[in-house]
């Protein structure tokens, strides 16, 4: 098993050098998500294949896995790499702030996208590893089915809204998004659990939704998308704030007079 995933981390790499070679070329680097998650279902396909455990519990993790990186991957690059919109505001932000230094830290930034991927993909290893599939398995199977399900409705209504010119400079509020401002992010933390009921609660599995909560809220997710939203929207989005559950869907609140 080991070398298979030696030379799964080695195509891993080449791909990330490549990738942040056309972002030299391009100022573009948004195709770094895109990436991950391919990276993701990826070394879960050399697990599949490599790994002990009930051939039907790894064909089933592996395939979960699949269908959900796949429909990231996708939705990412039609809503970011082929949408026209430029470089994801994340990283020009990032871009203007290292100014001199932005080709050496976006190298990092790519080769850091293989530790990470590695990092997501250990809580489906110990998915994997077990004996045949049992009600742990059909429990796994139904949250990972709302999960995808929830993050594909929240993307899609976030992308019909962006679509419709009326809504320049609007605050997106349709749909799940009366009742979250990042629906998406909470069904993708949501997804992570499904490889906790699969792998029994094994501790490895609980890696999967603690990390992905540090990423969200602390790294990635939920800071920058709200800076940009709050350079671009203003006080709209500080009302989005006041009244809307930033994570967890829940009904909105109701502003008072002051």
């Amino acid at each position: 098993m080991i070398p298979m995933i030696l030379w799964s981390g080695a195509v891993a790499v080449a791909v990330m050098l490549a990738l942040w070679a056309r972002q030299l070329r391009t100022r573009d680097a948004t195709s770094v998500d895109v990436a991950w998650a391919l990276l993701v279902v990826g070394f879960a396909t050399t697990y599949g294949v490599a790994t002990d455990g009930d051939p039907w519990r790894r064909a089933l993790v592996a395939g979960l896995v699949t269908v959900w990186g796949l429909r990231l991957a996708l939705h990412l690059v039609r809503d970011r790499v082929l949408a026209a919109r430029g470089e994801d505001g994340r990283y020009l932000a990032l871009r203007e702030q290292w100014g001199a230094r932005a080709p050496r830290n976006f190298l990092f930034l790519h080769l850091a996208q293989v530790v990470f991927a590695l990092l997501f993909s250990l809580p489906v290893l110990a998915a994997m590893r077990g004996g045949p599939l049992d009600g742990w398995a059909l429990a796994g199977v139904l949250v990972w089915v709302v999960a995808v399900v929830g993050e594909g409705v929240a993307d899609r209504q976030l992308a019909a809204f962006r679509a419709d010119p009326r809504n320049r400079g609007e605050v997106c509020q349709a749909g799940l998004w009366r009742y979250s401002r990042h629906p998406n992010y909470f069904f993708e933390w949501l997804q992570w659990w499904a490889y906790v009921a699969l792998g029994h609660a094994a501790p490895l599995t609980l890696l999967g939704p603690a990390v992905m909560l540090v990423f969200l809220f602390r790294l990635t997710g939920i800071p920058y998308t709200e800076r940009q939203a709050l350079r671009t929207r203003g006080e709209k989005y500080r009302a989005y704030q006041r009244t809307t559950s930033a994570f967890v869907p829940w009904p909105a609140r109701h502003e008072t007079a002051s």
